[in-house]
């Protein structure tokens, strides 16, 4: 649905993706007026592995977002194979993820921004900012707050002089989906010298297949040639979706406010996709957001956005050791499989529910397994 715009908004959020839609949401839940523009329509699509970490799940819960059950699937945990090993491991306390096709979780997002009162206006570029408000094809729309939710290359960030950051690792992501019956509940990660591949059934017959690497050139057919055990998976399953490419990679920036002028999700700094954290990450950084909005402290923003990238950029740098690392991969996986106790600690680190001084110990603790395997 469009709406006219209004003269005045007191947020405005530059991006409809599930970012800015999060944004506007929780926005609205603490009674500012709200509106979106983006220059797309909804739904909107992008190359993406379609899981989500239970974190994850708890603050779609928190944003009132509800997907019907038909066109989710929960997940159990997550599991790591190569060619030749595996191991898993479930998220623990009995909590689950969840896998959803991109455009059913924006379809979702919309609905409930919708019910909320939030003015979305789709095929809208924006042309700029300024600290009075934003700028559009037909005027000036008037804002108190300015949030960029407008991706990894923000015009946002660059109009607010918010650039300057760490240069990241690049990596190249691809996916498709195929129409084959789910062989498992877990988040699938394949390794190899070349990739990784990740497998997330999102339906009761499609699988969603992405594949990343530091080859810009390489594309899923290539990529699934060096993942045997994934490729026999899918090898004759109907393709069913484009091909559909993103950039990855870690990504950190200096600031991610100026004035009225805040960043969020990938706007605001990435994680590479390694980790699975991405979504998950712009819904609480957009929880934050709107209880910062309404004390006007951006600072404090700043501080609790830096303090929820600090875990997922930590286990991204954990598990991209293993990128193109064989003879790790193998190892990693021999100490799962001989010291149990390990991966599930891990998880747990991952997903949150234990705290960040473990972090240096079951790091010491992998290790020692892999110097001793």
């Amino acid at each position: 649905m469009s709406f006219s715009l209004p003269g005045a908004a007191e947020v405005f959020v530059v991006g409809g993706g599930p970012a800015g839609l999060a944004a506007a949401i929780a926005a609205r839940q603490h009674g500012f007026s709200v509106v979106v523009a983006d220059g797309m329509e909804p739904p909107i699509d992008k190359a993406c592995g379609e899981g989500l970490l239970p974190d994850g799940v708890a603050a779609l819960e928190r944003l009132g977002i509800q997907v019907p059950a038909s066109e989710t699937r929960a997940l159990r945990g997550i599991r790591f194979l190569t060619a030749e090993q595996s191991a898993d491991a479930s998220f623990p306390d009995g909590n689950y993820g969840l896998s959803i096709r991109r455009t059913s979780l924006h379809r979702a997002m919309a609905k409930r921004a919708e019910q909320l009162g939030v003015q979305l206006t789709w095929r809208t570029p924006i042309s700029g900012i300024s600290h009075e408000g934003v700028y559009l094809a037909k005027g000036m729309v008037r804002a108190r707050w300015i949030i960029g939710a407008d991706g990894s290359n923000s015009r946002v960030r660059r109009w607010a002089g918010l650039n300057r950051g760490s240069r990241p690792r690049f990596r190249y992501a691809f996916r498709r989906h195929f129409r084959i019956a789910p062989w498992t509940d877990y988040m699938e990660v394949y390794w190899s010298g070349k990739c990784q591949g990740y497998a997330t059934a999102v339906s009761s017959d499609q699988v969603c297949i992405a594949l990343a690497s530091e080859d810009s050139r390489l594309r899923l057919e290539e990529g699934l040639r060096a993942l045997p055990r994934l490729r026999e998976r899918v090898d004759q399953a109907e393709i069913v979706s484009t091909e559909r490419g993103a950039i990855t990679g870690n990504c950190q920036f200096d600031r991610i406010w100026r004035k009225n002028v805040a960043l969020i999700g990938d706007a605001s700094g990435t994680v590479d996709a390694i980790v699975g954290e991405g979504l998950g990450l712009a819904f609480n950084q957009a929880v934050t957001l709107a209880q910062c909005l309404e004390t006007g402290d951006l600072e404090r923003y700043q501080r609790e956005h830096r303090k929820l990238a600090l875990r997922p950029t930590w286990m991204a740098r954990l598990m991209l050791t293993l990128d193109r690392r064989p003879g790790l991969q193998r190892r990693t996986l021999q100490v799962f499989r001989r010291h149990p106790e390990i991966f599930p600690r891990l998880l747990e680190l991952h997903v949150g529910t234990l705290p960040p001084l473990d972090l240096v110990t079951d790091g010491l603790a992998l290790g020692w397994g892999l110097l001793t395997t």
